[in-house]
């Protein structure tokens, strides 16, 4: 990609960037606490874009961005407490960590291949036109190469991700300039798993203890398998289900043409079936660590990792 257009997101900029969305691309969007990076979150190949874009080094779980309770509760099981916060706080800064509804149609890339979702209902005009305009909804971290300061003005996105992404959509300054507040809805209390402008104190939530990472903006491993896990593998050892990559086919394969944007769609869906199958190891055909490769690899080096 060659040039990152910049167009105002009045009606016009909205029909372009939808356009985009809908043929698999990535957009910068603003919201009320900073541009965010929206893909079709029904898509692997479009979320694999935003990471590909963002040069992450590992794949976190995303915000999936909708319009309101009525599309959360398609992709996510809401009890009352859920619903209540989403009746007082949205749209507005607030991501709720929700189970994963049965059969919802996340890419699970987006989830890091959690049993979780994150989910917000944003209020800026722009996002909530998105929303509208493509009928999906959108997986969207923050706009900015990874490890950067996060953009709240186009011109932000534009210094981080040029050449990267095909358009920006200006909406001006964002109004907090700080990513949302981030909360667990447990079955036994409320977790604040990160600060934003929405208070614990407002939300009735405690701190989170010690957990294993489920959010955006934190550090550790997420999905890694049950079973042990050997890299770089050329064939299978008789106890492994082998991940096929490229010329390597494997009982099953990230890629069969070695493109690195379907392995990245398809890694954790691959490592689930690894994990359900019969055999008791897994094994993983070489990855390239160039490019988007590079995040695949950070990922099955952390599953690989003694525990």
């Amino acid at each position: 990609m060659s040039h990152t257009r910049i167009l105002p997101a009045d009606d016009e900029g909205i029909a372009e960037a939808a356009r985009l969305i809908l043929a698999g691309q990535p957009v910068a969007v603003p919201t009320e606490t900073v541009y965010g990076l929206a893909a079709d979150a029904t898509s692997g190949e479009a979320v694999a874009r935003i990471y590909a874009a963002k040069g992450r080094p590992s794949f976190n779980p995303l915000i999936v961005h909708v319009p309101g309770l009525e599309e959360a509760a398609e992709i996510a099981m809401l009890d009352d407490r859920a619903k209540a916060l989403a009746g007082r706080f949205w749209p507005g800064p607030l991501t709720m960590i929700l189970p994963l509804r049965s059969h919802a149609p996340i890419a699970s890339l987006v989830t890091a291949g959690l049993a979780t979702v994150a989910v917000r209902a944003a209020a800026h005009p722009a996002m909530r036109a998105l929303l509208r305009a493509t009928g999906r909804p959108l997986a969207a971290p923050s706009a900015n190469a990874s490890g950067r300061i996060s953009p709240t003005r186009a011109t932000h996105v534009l210094a981080s991700l040029e050449g990267r992404i095909p358009l920006i959509l200006d909406g001006g300054a964002t109004s907090h300039g700080l990513e949302s507040t981030i909360v667990a809805v447990r079955e036994t209390a409320l977790e604040l798993l990160r600060p934003g402008p929405i208070s614990a104190d407002e939300l009735g939530a405690r701190a989170a203890q010690g957990r294993a990472i489920e959010a955006p903006g934190q550090l550790a491993s997420h999905y890694a398998p049950a079973k042990p896990l050997r890299l770089d593998a050329l064939k299978a050892r008789p106890d492994e289900w082998l991940i096929g990559f490229a010329p390597i086919p494997g009982h099953s394969t990230l890629s069969a043409s070695g493109d690195l944007t379907e392995a990245a769609a398809r890694l954790f869906d691959r490592l689930h079936e690894a994990d359900a199958s019969t055999h008791p190891a897994i094994a993983v055909a070489p990855i390239p660590d160039t490019g988007i490769g590079t995040a695949i690899m950070d990922r099955l080096r952390r599953a690989a990792a003694p525990r």
